[in-house]
């Protein structure tokens, strides 16, 4: 049997109040500003694993509205399936995952989030179609190809 490649698939909650604001977390393992999310569970259903990584970073319990994008993060292996939310119930606060939770703007977002980070709010915010985009951890790839496409603008 030929040895396939690994990937780690995970899930991000685009959560978008009546302001178009964003909910966003400072994770408390890197420090970063990211939307909440993580690695799916194996016997999880992509919107479960959304609306439960959500719970577990912000406290707040989501509806899953839609897909907005799919990343892969060249560099890890990792593809990121992004889904945009709207908060149900609870108030957000910080967790053990994340030692600050906060409301932004999309500029906000521009100026706090690494660009991989960003352009996935970004991308739910726009209403289009699903993006799919790839990077490095950090910034977006000019090279990576969907089916014989570069990547959305």
């Amino acid at each position: 049997m030929v040895d396939l490649p690994k990937h780690s698939v995970s899930v991000s909650g685009i959560v978008v109040d009546a302001d178009n604001r964003v909910l966003v977390i400072r994770r408390a393992d890197n420090g970063h500003w990211e939307a909440p999310g993580g690695v799916l569970e194996l016997d999880e259903a992509f919107e479960d694993g959304v609306r439960r990584e959500v719970a577990e970073e912000t406290g707040l319990t989501v509806q899953v509205d839609r897909l907005t994008g799919v990343y892969k993060n060249l560099a890890a292996g990792i593809v990121a399936l992004v889904f945009r939310c709207t908060a149900e119930a609870g108030v957000a606060h910080p967790t053990d995952e994340a030692r600050e939770v906060r409301w932004m703007t999309a500029d906000e977002v521009r100026e706090a989030m690494v660009p991989a980070f960003a352009i996935r709010v970004l991308d739910a915010l726009d209403g289009g179609e699903p993006k799919l985009r790839a990077h490095d951890g950090t910034n977006l790839s000019k090279t990576f190809r969907f089916a014989g496409r570069s990547p959305n603008p």
